[in-house]
């Protein structure tokens, strides 16, 4: 028996492996369970753990790429896009150029951390909070080397993007790392680089930290806007020294 062409329905493509594996792995990275920066495993490994070929892996990875969400690692491995200097490194120098442009910068942020605060206090999971508290943690021990304070005060920032729950945000905060890195040695060393702020700033991210496990998203958004209240009446107090902010450069 002939079958007849019918112009209303068309023939369906059987779905390729390496399609679903590229898809899965897009799911884990727009969910934020895959955070920008972050090194893949090996195209062995992912093929082991999702139990498809290598093949199906190796063309998953291309797609991805091709889509800008992933790029190839030198020396071997796959890495999450997500440092400036890998998107648009214009932002990174223009902020290092001129101390206005990170004033300008820093109140932004401040709108934006407020709001991923509340949302952390709302979303975080038991991993998150556990995540957060060890970044606390390491910023409060007195053994810690004091070249690692910017880096450490980065890490705890992040730890509440991710507990945002938000992989916009999260991903948004990650590009940043570059200048986020100038900022916060600026702040560290610079701006607030005396035993005193240190002090308070400890205390700041403490109670930041505990409106978060405590659940209660209006307790964590204040103690955000606090904090970064606190950095942004620096900026001014700087700027009426100075009275040349925008003649200041950072370093880097």
């Amino acid at each position: 028996m002939t079958i007849r062409p019918d112009p209303r329905f068309t023939t369906i493509e059987r779905e390729r492996v390496a399609d679903r594996v590229a898809e899965e792995l897009k799911r884990l990275i727009t969910g934020g369970k895959l955070a920008p920066g972050e090194r893949l495993p090996g195209e062995r490994q992912l093929a082991d753990m999702m139990g498809v070929s290598r093949v199906s892996v190796r063309a998953a990875l291309q797609q991805l790429k091709t889509q800008g969400l992933v790029f190839a690692v030198q020396g071997g491995g796959t890495r999450i896009i997500a440092s400036a200097e890998e998107l648009d490194s214009a932002l990174t120098h223009l902020v290092q150029a001129d101390l206005s442009n990170l004033r300008d910068l820093m109140e932004i942020r401040s709108h934006l951390e407020v709001w991923a605060a509340a949302k952390a206090a709302e979303r975080a999971d038991p991993e998150d909070l556990a995540r957060m508290h060890d970044a606390l943690e390491v910023m409060c021990d007195p053994t810690r080397e004091p070249h690692h304070k910017a880096e450490d005060d980065y890490q705890f920032h992040l730890s509440i993007a991710k507990a945002a729950g938000s992989a916009v945000y999260l991903h948004l905060m990650t590009v940043l790392g570059d200048v986020m890195e100038s900022m916060l040695e600026f702040h560290r060393f610079t701006l607030l680089g005396t035993d005193e702020e240190d002090n308070l700033l400890l205390e700041q991210h403490r109670k930041i930290c505990t409106s978060i496990e405590q659940g209660d998203p209006q307790a964590a958004a204040a103690a955000m806007a606090e904090h970064l209240d606190h950095i942004i009446s620096c900026y001014a107090q700087e700027e009426q020294k100075d009275g040349k902010p925008s003649s200041r450069r950072l370093a880097g």
